[in-house]
């Protein structure tokens, strides 16, 4: 495994072994520094142990200007070594290095051929240049350059970390070679404050006071929905004692991720404590099909703050309305037609699928999606039904059956007591599936095909499945 790959490539867990190693190899690179005043020689040999230590393609260092307005290549290691060329001077905020530089924000990327920003796409192909990290020197508030490393193989978010003492150390080498060199008229001057731009990670950096921004990914647009409950979270966050947060872009969802440190060790009291903070944003983030959870750490001292929100990856679907007789019902059910890409509409237009268990509301649509409840029968003549089981992926079939005029799901035989999914996961088990099978073609969890079958052996009082299958092929149910 190379170095840097700090997750295991099986389970996808953190290897927290190779994350020390990682650390301490850090630490040695940062070692070589003693002793060195020329911020040119600093960067070489960081960029040499880069290569040599870490595997990397090719590693840089550019160092911010005099004036402050750009950076300048200093050092390149590995496939280049010659400094110049177009990125031998960056202007500030331009193009990623200038960005990290600009905005302070540290950023990693496993798929470099697709970041909008790379020059050429067909370069990061060719060369087989897959992940990119890339870390801003900093002095206190103030950046002195940036550390790029490029990587034919996935590098772990937590290398960020690694980077991150490495840099540090590399900072003030550089800062204390520029001072001295101050002194024999080549000074620089600071840089001015960052302004806000329009990426969501420039305007969480802006309102975090401390700890700085980690970016992981390909960071897209998001609809405005998704960017204020984020903004508004990490409002929250700035106002908690916060000493880590982490924004990430994987092609489904995007998270936010906090470490907040608290005074009350007492795991129950300092958890909700947390979580008061953020139930303004809960039933919103619920409704667009997200998670906010704040969980207690191992660390009596800390609790873990984690919003995530799927990402659209095209504009929402077919509109469907949901009108249910309960509350908690119309809840769930709204919530599941967002995670399933579906608009929700709340007029009552009858071309517009109708996803309820009210049967006074049947006439009111012309395509009805019958949620089953076991206090409610179901009407005649329904096209789909669907229970508490149904996954988003399956919602979206049913909604595209119907409008097709076709059915969808299993229709439960005449005179069985059995649900409709009762009866299906009762066909599945006579054609010798086990429930982790069962659990898989449905798109359920193994915990709700038992549900399921322990409710089949109630209504049809019989001890054993085996009972259970007999008693129903008799009746005719398994047909």
């Amino acid at each position: 495994m190379p170095a840097g790959a700090v997750f295991d490539s099986i389970n996808g867990l953190l290897n927290p072994g190779r994350l020390l190693i990682d650390l301490q190899q850090a630490n040695e690179l940062a070692r070589r520094l003693a002793g060195c005043m020329q911020p040119e020689a600093i960067a070489r040999c960081i960029t040499d142990g880069l290569v040599e230590t870490f595997d990397s393609a090719f590693a840089r260092i550019w160092l911010v200007e005099p004036d402050g307005n750009a950076l300048r290549l200093v050092a390149s290691s590995g496939m280049y070594t010659r400094l110049d060329g177009s990125f031998a001077r960056v202007p500030m905020g331009a193009f990623k290095v200038g960005k990290i530089a600009h905005n302070q924000v540290p950023f990693l990327s496993n798929n470099l051929a697709e970041e909008t920003w790379v020059k050429d796409r067909n370069w990061a192909i060719a060369n087989n240049i897959r992940g990119f990290a890339g870390y801003p020197l900093m002095v206190g508030d103030r950046v002195v350059g940036v550390l790029a490393m490029f990587s034919h193989h996935a590098l772990a978010p937590e290398f960020l970390e690694v980077l991150q003492s490495l840099c540090t150390t590399v900072a003030v080498a550089l800062e204390a070679a520029i001072q001295f060199q101050q002194v024999q008229g080549q000074g620089r001057s600071p840089l001015t404050a960052p302004t806000v731009s329009a990426p969501l990670s420039d305007q969480i950096a802006a309102l975090l006071t401390t700890p700085r921004l980690t970016l992981v990914g390909t960071e897209q647009p998001l609809p405005p929905s998704t960017t204020h409950l984020f903004l508004k979270a990490a409002e929250a966050l700035n106002q908690l004692q916060c000493i880590y947060v982490r924004l990430t872009y994987q092609p489904e969802w995007v998270a936010l991720e906090a470490i907040v440190s608290v005074r009350d060790a007492r795991a129950e009291t300092s958890q909700q404590a947390v979580g008061d903070r953020f139930e303004e944003l809960a039933f919103t983030v619920s409704c667009l099909g997200g998670t906010l959870q704040t969980l207690a750490d191992d660390n009596p001292n800390a609790v873990q703050v984690m919003l995530k929100l799927p990402y659209p990856t095209c504009a929402l679907g077919t509109t469907v309305r949901v009108q249910c007789s309960l509350p908690v019902l119309h809840m769930a059910f709204t919530h599941l037609a967002y995670q399933a890409g579906l608009r929700v509409s709340k007029t009552g237009d009858r071309t517009v699928p109708l996803l309820t268990n009210d049967a006074h509301l049947l006439a009111t649509a012309d395509h009805v999606l019958w949620i089953q409840t076991p206090q409610t029968p179901r009407p005649a003549n329904i096209a789909a039904v669907l229970d508490l089981a149904t996954q988003p992926e399956q919602l979206r079939q049913a909604v595209a059956a119907v409008l097709q005029g076709k059915a969808w799901g299993h229709v439960p035989q005449s005179g069985s007591p059995l649900s409709e999914r009762e009866h299906e996961i009762l066909r599945l088990l006579t054609e010798g599936m086990r429930d982790r099978d069962i659990a898989n073609h449905l798109v359920i969890s193994e915990s709700t095909v038992k549900f399921h079958l322990n409710n089949v052996l109630a209504k049809l009082n019989a001890r054993t499945r085996y009972q259970a299958i007999h008693h129903a092929a008799l009746a005719g149910w398994l047909l």
